[in-house]
């Protein structure tokens, strides 16, 4: 279960990540004007990490970050065990006191008219990772 600081660093690292990111995401041919950044659905996995979704105006990101906030400890790459799978992930730092590792896993989100549409896809999106194969 996640704590308060956990939910306070979310909301952070999201706001970095479009401070960072946001004039190069306003250039994309598939900017949604309609979406925004937001981190959500992450759980804490047994491998010292936080894993969740991350949605952006352009792209759907399946996200980790170290739940001590000690990125230095891990690589530039990063390969995550899930129920559905192994992912590989590619570290980004956003600011001083951000590190997290993200994997692409649905470009184009311009059908998407609302930011509640976008929160419903990243928890469908959770949930299959989170589920063995059939």
């Amino acid at each position: 279960m996640l704590t308060q600081d956990d939910y306070r660093r979310l909301a952070k690292l999201a706001t970095e990540y479009r401070d960072k990111h946001f004039k190069a995401l306003k250039q994309a041919a598939c900017f949604n004007p309609r979406l925004g950044v937001d981190a959500l659905c992450f759980q804490q996995l047994d491998q010292g990490l936080l894993v969740g979704a991350l949605i952006t105006p352009t792209a759907l990101w399946l996200v980790a970050l170290p739940v001590d906030g000690q990125a230095t400890l891990y690589e530039k790459n990063l390969s995550i065990t899930l129920p559905s799978g192994t992912y590989r992930l590619h570290q980004e730092t956003l600011g001083a006191h951000h590190c997290l590792w993200k994997r692409c896993i649905l470009e184009d989100l311009g059908a998407l008219e609302t930011m509640e549409e976008a929160a419903r896809l990243a928890q469908s999106m959770m949930s299959r990772l989170m589920e063995p194969p059939a």
